[in-house]
């Protein structure tokens, strides 16, 4: 029943993303400096996209015999390329934020991670390219097409909460950032 229930809230949260895209606004930056992730992805979620469509126009020539289950296929490529746009345009409306004033930075990706990391804990901040990523203890990756480009290194750990609701306590955390070498800067002056 719980896990039913995030799959519901995650999918409330897809589609109020998709909202927030079509009009244009973002999720939760609130006077901090916004650092987005998507352009890394764009072209990957349209390629998805347009598959989904593909299969959408193909499957309804094949069953048009069968409309019961025509209807219902329809049904479920229409929401799957919903879904597909709705976890783009998420990834667009949330995107990191550097709250100098507030003394954190949130890292986000998608609807799935929502890590706070205050800005106090931060032992090291580097611009670091890469491509493989091998699961640790204590280590978090939010990658965004198999790559991250920067890398906290934390002087005590922070709690992150998984999608399914585990806490796993994190001291080394890696991210992608459109723009990681403004984001390592702008880090490096709100610490000192």
């Amino acid at each position: 029943m719980r896990i039913g229930g995030l799959l519901v809230r995650h999918e409330v949260r897809l589609l109020v993303s998709l909202a927030l895209w079509v009009a244009r606004r973002r999720h939760g930056t609130g006077g901090g400096r916004a650092f987005g992730y998507a352009g890394g992805q764009g072209a990957m979620m349209a390629g998805f996209a347009f598959v989904c469509l593909v299969e959408t126009v193909a499957l309804s020539v094949l069953l048009r015999d069968w409309p019961a289950v025509h209807a219902a296929v329809l049904f479920l490529d229409v929401y799957t390329i919903v879904f597909v746009v709705a976890l783009h345009a998420s990834s667009v409306v949330r995107p990191h934020v550097l709250h100098v004033e507030r003394g954190s930075l949130r890292i986000r990706r998608y609807v799935h991670v929502d890590l706070c990391v205050p800005l106090e804990r931060i032992a090291s901040v580097r611009r670091e390219l890469r491509m493989t990523h091998e699961r640790a203890d204590g280590e978090l990756n939010v990658e965004v097409g198999a790559q991250t480009t920067v890398t906290l290194e934390l002087t005590e750990p922070v709690t992150h909460i998984t999608f399914l609701g585990r806490r796993r306590e994190v001291r080394v955390v890696r991210f992608h950032a459109d723009d990681a070498d403004g984001l390592v800067r702008a880090l490096g002056r709100a610490r000192v």
